[in-house]
């Protein structure tokens, strides 16, 4: 029983860690990404539709990004998507066929925004797995059938595993940190 709350917790931690790190992906750095892209909203037939899904990405540039949609009509309808996509500030245009987003470079000032961005976004993951830690020792602590010994050492494993989740994210903050201030 222990171990199936244990279990239980890890497991959600873990997700809580790759969504901080998805998180961290979608901020901005001096780099194109992709994945900044991937989660753009775009009004496909009136459905909003994860720009992912309607076209491929590739960047041949530093600042470049080439999106190529995969059905043609919506080509208008991604570009404006882009345009108004907060954080990003993309130079677009199309050919045609294909669009180019250019990423302006970025300011100090902007970058340091960006941290403080990505600050908040970990200290959110953070908040997450805490209440994961919670609820993971509420049920601790409900189990009956078991002796004080085995909770209490499952509160000690609770703890560890805690803080290993809570140092990936700050691991992870760490390198977008570094990423987002480079020059």
């Amino acid at each position: 029983m222990i171990s199936d709350v244990l279990a239980e917790a890890k497991d959600k931690m873990h997700k809580s860690v790759e969504a901080a790190k998805d998180d961290f992906s979608s901020v901005r750095t001096g780099r194109a990404n992709p994945a900044l892209f991937q989660k753009i909203l775009v009004d496909y037939y009136g459905t909003p539709t994860p720009l992912g899904q309607l076209a491929g990405m590739n960047n041949p540039e530093a600042r470049t990004l080439v999106i190529t949609p995969y059905d043609k009509a919506a080509l208008k309808e991604i570009e404006r998507a882009i345009v108004n996509a907060p954080n990003l500030g993309a130079n677009v245009g199309n050919d045609g066929t294909i669009i180019r987003a250019t990423l302006p470079e970025l300011t100090e000032e902007r970058r340091r925004e960006f941290v403080k961005i990505v600050r908040a976004k970990g200290e959110d993951a953070k908040i997450s797995i805490r209440n994961i830690r919670r609820k993971a020792k509420d049920d601790l602590d409900a189990l009956t059938e078991v002796g004080d010994d085995e909770v209490a050492r499952g509160e000690k494993e609770l703890e560890a595993v805690t803080k290993t989740h809570i140092d990936a994210i700050d691991d992870a903050l760490k390198k977008k940190e570094a990423e987002l201030l480079e020059v």
